[in-house]
This record gives C-alpha cells, structure tokens and sequence, in this order.
C-alpha cells in the first residue's frame, strides 16, 4: 500500500513519473559507450536547438565561428567558451527563447546563491526537475530502499520553515512517508525534539547535509542520548569530509552515500555501495572536469563544467559550477559503469554561532540571498565577533535597496544580539587558493 501512494502522489503530479523510473533504475548499469552515445545524441539535439532559438548562443557560435554541425561528441564542447553566472547575469535576457516556443516549455522559476555567491535566477524546466528527483530515488533504492519506505529529510527545506503549511507536511507525511526537520538552527531544545522524531518515527533512510548530522552526532555522543539507526545515510550539498563520515556512521551505526549536484547546470552525482566515489548521472547531463588549460581530463583534479540536456527553457552550456573535483574513469566493481568523482575540493562548510549560542547553518543565509538578490553580484557574510555580522554586497544599476531591510529583518529573528552591518564594496577579494569564500566565521 505504502509503494502504491508513493507512486500515486508522485504521479498526480507528473504522469510520467513512474514509467520514467522504471526506465532510469537501471539504466547507469549499461555499458558507458552506451550511456555516451545516448548523451551525445541529447547534446546534438540540444545545440542545434540553441543555436536556433537562444539568441545568447547564436551570437557566441557566431562570433566563434561555430557550427551547431561541429558539436558532435562530448570532446566537441572544447569548441565552446565556458559560461559563467557573470556572463548569465549580463546577457540574461538573451537566454530566453523565442516567444512562440515558451508556451509549449514547462518549467519552473528557481534561482541560487551558490557556493560563489554569486546569485543567479533562472528557470528550469519541469521535465529537468522529475529526472533530477528521479535519479535520487535510483540512488537510494540502489542502498536498499523500497518507495515508500520512511525517510527523515534533516536539511532546509524552505527559507523560513515554520511557514510550511500544515496541508503540505500531512500530505508529505502520508503520500512521501516522509518528515523534514529544519537544520536552519539547532538548539538543544530543537535536537533533543529531532531525536524523539526519529526514534518514534523509524525511519529506513536520513537525508541532510553533512555538517548539520555531524553536529547532530557530536551531541548525541556528548549527551549519551539513543538514536535509532536507519538503513543508510545520504547526504548532500557540503563536503563530506572523512572526520565527519567516521564520527557519524559511528554514531548512528550505518554507511553513508554522499552525494553532488546542481541545479543550475543539470548535473547529479551519487556514491554506490563501494563507497569509492561518486558515479556521474549521464542521464540528464554532461559533467566535465577540465584542466588548467581548458581540455577535459580522464584523470585527476580540475574544475567542473555541466551542460544540462534538457533544459530548453534556459540552457546551461559548458556552465562553470565555480567547484573543483577529481574524476576517474577507472572502473568500479558495483555494477555501475560510470565515471566517478572521487573528491570535491575547493567547497567549504561554516556555520554561525549566536550570542545565545545557536548554530546556524550558512545554508540559512543561502536561502536568504537566493530570494533577495536583485541588483546583487556578489555578497560575502563574515562573522567578525560573536555579536557582530558583517554582509559584504557588490551591486550593480538594478539593486534593490529595500531588500536590506528585509534581510536584516529574516537575520535577526535567528538572534536579536547580533549586529548586523552592510558594507558595500566594489570587488570581493578571492582567498590565496583562488577560491571565493562566501561565507567566513572568524569565531
């Protein structure tokens, strides 16, 4: 019965749901000459498409002397100059496509902050978002999970979630048999009420980010609290760095299945069960890793590039995710054949800490500038003392100054003793490594 919901509550809202799940399931166990050709079949349709009706990629093949005929395989993208959220944010109205095909592309607003902090609005399309969702389900039902089994979410699930209608987390509950706790903010109190969730609620699977579950476990162990342990652990969106997996696969006594992707970009990675990297999606994307001189790499450390192939409503093309990774196409003995990212460099984890000594996630401020970031190019937040926020902003023409207020308002309700204070600056300087850091805690 738990499976039937499942299937019926993600099907009332795309019928294609359930067949395309069945066709994905297994799909990254077929051969990767396979998996590429499918994908190079994607790509040709796709620049054939943008060339035609972006007129952002018109003019760049154009002034590059590129013809959609000369993107062929995935090595072709070489061809192509990287895109940047600066270069996005300049020519955004050159991304959409012309007039008389939107009507027939379903998509949805969304916008991102980044680990750049760079923000960025742009929409995706509905197609692009089942298959997203759809390959985490292929991730978990690889480490043992069935639809419908229980799952904790412990991440940010909204900017402020005590907004979550009481219609949604019924109905999330019920049809999803899942729970969403905020790890926004954890308090004792807030942790000690989690704990009692999981305990009663049992769940098969916990979903969050890193840092939030590895705060979790440092206080579970602190406290000598019981937690029960669930079938497996995935996590996302942070580093998952080898002190943090350790203490909480100690703590909770289960493996965890880490994971990377984006949105904006289209590209999704997932670990298998030998737990030795991160095999790339093909499915919905080209992920590329490339070397100091722009040419892709096989082997090693580099930064990474996504084309998103199917996202018409606003394509990402060679799109720069701003993240370092180590790639290898060794091959795994899980049974999947694709290649893997063994690391992510050059992501970092802060969190705040509050006079009254909450921790605060920097997804929380994450979520802030994805929604008030008109007129902002960049923004760096740097706790200078426990009482003191400083917000560096970078705006152009189009800001907003209203959006200030508003954000220093969202801020405070997390602590009224933090002073809050915005300093505007033309550049924000990148760290020695060449990393842009967008949030700093100096505590």
């Amino acid at each position: 019965m738990k499976k039937i919901l499942f299937i019926l509550f993600h099907s009332l809202f795309d019928i294609r749901f359930y067949p395309l799940l069945l066709f994905i399931k297994n799909n990254n166990k077929k051969p990767y000459s396979y998996l590429k050709k499918q994908q190079e079949i994607k790509l040709r349709k796709l620049i054939e498409y943008v060339y035609k009706y972006i007129p952002y990629y018109k003019e760049l093949f154009d002034q590059n002397k590129i013809k959609p005929s000369d993107i062929k395989k995935i090595s072709d993208l070489q061809k192509i100059p990287i895109l940047t959220k600066k270069i996005i944010n300049k020519n955004i109205n050159k991304f959409k496509p012309q007039k008389k095909f939107i009507k027939y592309l379903h998509y949805f607003n969304n916008s991102t902050g980044g680990t750049t902090g760079t923000p960025l609005i742009y929409k995706i399309s509905r197609k692009n978002r089942l298959i997203s969702g759809i390959l985490k389900y292929r991730a978990w039902l690889n480490a043992g999970y069935k639809m419908g089994d229980k799952v904790i979410i412990f991440a940010g699930s909204s900017l402020i979630t005590n907004n979550k209608s009481l219609i949604e987390t019924i109905t999330t509950k019920i049809f999803r048999n899942t729970i969403k706790l905020s790890s926004f903010e954890m308090s004792n109190s807030t942790i000690n009420s989690y704990i009692k969730i999981i305990n009663n609620f049992k769940p098969k699977l916990i979903y969050g980010y890193p840092s939030s579950l590895f705060f979790l476990s440092n206080w579970i162990v602190k406290n000598k609290q019981k937690i029960h342990s669930p079938l497996a652990i995935f996590t996302t969106s942070e580093n998952l760095y080898p002190y943090m997996r350790k203490k909480i696969e100690k703590t909770l006594n289960c493996k965890i299945f880490d994971a990377y992707g984006l949105h904006d970009g289209g590209i999704t990675t997932h670990e298998c069960i030998k737990h030795q990297g991160m095999h790339i999606d093909t499915e919905r994307s080209i992920l590329e890793v490339i070397d100091k001189r722009n040419n892709q790499i096989k082997e090693g450390n580099g930064k990474i590039l996504a084309t998103d192939l199917d996202n018409y409503i606003f394509p990402f093309i060679r799109y720069d995710t701003g993240d370092i990774g180590q790639i290898t196409h060794k091959k795994c003995n899980c049974g999947i054949t694709t290649p893997r990212i063994t690391k992510i460099l050059g992501r970092s984890v802060d969190i705040l800490i509050t006079p009254e000594g909450k921790k605060i996630h920097r997804w929380f401020f994450l979520y802030i500038f994805w929604k008030y970031c008109k007129g902002i190019e960049k923004y760096q937040i740097i706790q200078e003392k426990i009482n003191q926020i400083n917000i560096k902003i970078v705006k152009n023409k189009n800001f907003d100054k209203t959006q200030i207020k508003k954000i220093k308002e969202i801020i405070k309700e997390k602590s009224k003793k933090w002073k809050i204070k915005f300093i505007f600056v033309k550049k924000i300087k990148p760290t020695k490594s060449g990393k842009y850091k967008f949030i700093i805690s100096k505590i």
